[in-house]
């Protein structure tokens, strides 16, 4: 990943590769990479990750729709 600094303007550069760095998620896998975690933990989490994913589609899709 790189950005280019046009007119000597680092503070933009480094604004905008950190909003790519935010796009494709690298934050949160440094986050999540900062301690070691079991596998057990991994499936519990992403299931849960899922399960909220799922139920806010859903209450936008009531909402949106109305029933």
């Amino acid at each position: 990943m790189f950005v280019t600094v046009r007119d000597n303007n680092v503070d933009q550069a480094l604004r905008v590769l950190k909003k790519k760095m935010q796009r494709e998620g690298l934050f949160r896998e440094m986050k999540n990479r900062r301690n070691y975690e079991k596998p057990s933990e991994r499936r519990a989490r992403e299931n849960a990750e899922s399960t909220r994913r799922v139920r806010k589609l859903m209450r936008k899709r009531m909402e949106r729709e109305g029933f």
